[in-house]
């Protein structure tokens, strides 16, 4: 089985997005984990904007980077440059990309506003995996 690890600063919103649409776009021959270089909880509005796209990542939870799990990665993908920076050396067996995507989690404004960045960065996640991955 393949494995993917999605990496973001705090793993509570990019990072997160993007194993809820890899459960659902890459099916059962990939293992899909994402953590992250700190953890910040899970963002209530990342949970909010995957259910409007009908998935349900609100059992997700923020974790640490799990070296051992890093190290047996097919893929790596980091989701912010500071993810890139601080992720630990792996194997050069481990294929790594780097989506440089903005932090939804500091968007301003309005709830709806927030809401919307929230949506912009959770449809480029999705694209992304269809088009890099799948």
């Amino acid at each position: 089985m393949k494995q993917i690890y999605f990496l973001c600063t705090g793993n509570s919103c990019r990072s997160q997005m993007a194993e809820g649409f890899a459960r659902q776009l890459l099916g059962p021959e990939w293992h899909i984990a994402s953590a992250g270089v700190e953890t910040h909880g899970l963002n209530a509005r990342a949970v909010v904007v995957m259910n409007e796209v009908g998935i349900d990542i609100s059992h997700q939870y923020s974790k640490l980077i799990d070296v051992d799990y890093l190290n047996h990665c097919d893929l790596v993908v980091t989701l912010c440059g500071d993810a890139r920076d601080r992720c630990p050396i792996t194997p050069p067996s481990v294929k790594k990309l780097h989506w440089p995507l903005p932090d939804p989690a500091q968007a301003a404004g309005t709830e709806e506003e927030q809401l919307t960045v929230f949506r912009a960065v959770r449809d480029q996640i999705k694209q992304r995996i269809l088009a890099e991955i799948k």
